[in-house]
């Protein structure tokens, strides 16, 4: 954020108040709120989880989506808490520490994985985050990295929010490979989070409750049923024939079958060709007269 928004006269404001300043600059009819605060802690995660539940358009109605675009996991997985236990759907995004990949993912509880249903490899094997910060490493320092991902993000935003083409999921990014995986995940019934759980169990009673929609199976349409004309596709190969042009089958065990068989070359199926002492040209010549 602060290499996206931030500018050189706003030396001493807080990365929310510089951010505020530049967008109402660029759009003055948006209303901005700016709380400058840690979420982690336990007083203002309650006021958090107050104004996602209340902080909407509509006075006293929940936000319609929430973005993550925070820089750490402790800060995610304070987000993750909150819209669990509200059912807020909300996006997330990040990028990584070499500053050359990064991602978004729509969350929507009980129907996608969250943020803990499957949790980095430093958090399942239990170490501290805190200890794999690298000194004189400044994580996510690429602007046109941070560029990419806020600009799929926002894309993603307009489509889930209007309602048009296909809202991804999971969207990553990989500047090294121009490479653009995309994935679903389902969530994980043994979830940390029991809040997650519990949002799980709810999607799938509301799934079992929606009426089922009946397949009506669809008739082929018959194409020329009339067949004025009396026109049949027959088969030019007897079945003497073709049991003639097969070749034996080998014995095979139960549940084995040949799609076919080739016919042995030293088989004499009794047909030659008259030898002639005429020369090609002389039968092409023949040929011509018929």
């Amino acid at each position: 954020m602060n290499r996206l928004f931030f500018q050189p006269h706003q030396a001493g404001l807080s990365k929310v108040e510089a951010a505020e300043h530049t967008l109402r600059n660029i759009n003055p009819d948006v209303r901005f709120e700016t709380h400058n605060y840690n979420i982690t802690t336990m007083d203002n995660f309650t006021h958090f989880m107050e104004r996602v539940s209340h902080g909407g358009l509509e006075n006293g109605k929940p936000v319609d989506l929430l973005l993550c675009c925070v820089d750490n996991f402790e800060a995610r997985m304070a987000i993750n808490t909150a819209c669990n236990e509200l059912s807020q759907i909300w996006m997330e995004s990040g990028v990584s520490e070499n500053a050359v990949s990064g991602h978004i993912q729509l969350i929507i509880p009980g129907e996608t994985a969250c943020f803990a249903c499957a949790p980095p490899l430093v958090v399942a094997a239990n170490i501290d985050e805190k200890t794999l910060k690298r000194d004189g490493v400044c994580a996510a320092s690429l602007p046109t990295t941070m560029g990419v991902v806020a600009g799929l993000l926002v894309q993603n935003v307009l489509k889930y929010l209007l309602g048009f083409g296909t809202v991804s999921h999971y969207l990553g990014y990989n500047a090294m490979q121009d490479f653009f995986p995309n994935m679903a995940m389902k969530p994980n019934p043994q979830c940390n989070d029991r809040h997650c759980r519990k949002q799980q169990d709810e999607y799938k009673r509301k799934e079992s409750e929606r009426p089922k929609q009946e397949v009506v199976p669809v008739e082929e349409e018959v194409v020329h049923e009339e067949n004025d004309w009396g026109i049949e596709l027959v088969s030019e190969v007897t079945e003497e024939e073709l049991k003639a042009a097969s070749g034996p089958v080998p014995d095979l065990v139960e549940g084995i079958t040949v799609a076919y068989t080739v016919p042995d070359k030293d088989t004499d199926t009794g047909e030659t060709v008259e030898e002639t002492e005429q020369s090609l040209d002389d039968l092409m010549a023949q040929m011509r007269k018929m």
